[in-house]
């Protein structure tokens, strides 16, 4: 449960959250959003309604914090709404019902300094770090469709990994490699 200083700060982080959000997600204020996740490492699965007539459901949130935390140190971060959003998105272009694999979601600094001393492809300032980006892949579905879906959403990064078999994400300036 939020005391009223975290209550206060949700509500201050979700209004900058919106004003950062995709403009085709901001034209949707009412109805609701519901994700499907299952983190390959935890082996937790959630789903969760974390989007409700306009606004971020708390509780959700938290829960989905949690799932999307560094697997290596159990560390927790408050995830960027415009990713939960954005997650949302593919769910939906790719008319998604099973849980999204969720490979890699926030990296603590330690965890992601560790990992770009031993593998050339990390970002020393990874978006990982900021809560803003993830490592996905759909369950019985073509690498290269979640791909080219999430490029044509035209927002953030998307890094393509066949050979690791996952797609990441971000809500970073639009780019591919």
């Amino acid at each position: 449960m939020l005391d009223r200083r975290s209550l206060i700060r949700f509500g201050a982080f979700a209004s900058l959250a919106a004003l950062a959000a995709p403009k085709s997600l901001l034209a949707s204020t009412g109805g609701s959003r519901t994700i499907s996740l299952y983190n390959t490492h935890s082996l937790e699965t959630l789903t969760t309604e974390y989007w409700v007539d306009g606004w971020y459901h708390p509780d959700a949130i938290v829960s989905l914090n949690q799932i999307l935390r560094d697997w290596r140190t159990d560390e927790v971060t408050e995830i960027d709404f415009g990713l939960l959003d954005l997650i949302w998105q593919v769910q939906q272009r790719m008319d998604v019902s099973e849980p999204i694999h969720i490979i890699c979601g926030y990296r603590s600094p330690k965890t992601n300094a560790r990992l770009a001393r031993t593998n050339q492809g990390v970002a020393r300032n990874s978006y990982h770090i900021r809560g803003q980006a993830v490592d996905i892949r759909v369950p019985g579905r073509d690498l290269r469709g979640l791909r080219e879906t999430a490029v044509a959403l035209d927002v953030g990064g998307v890094g393509y990994y066949p050979r690791s078999d996952f797609v990441h994400i971000d809500t970073g300036p639009v780019r591919t490699w």
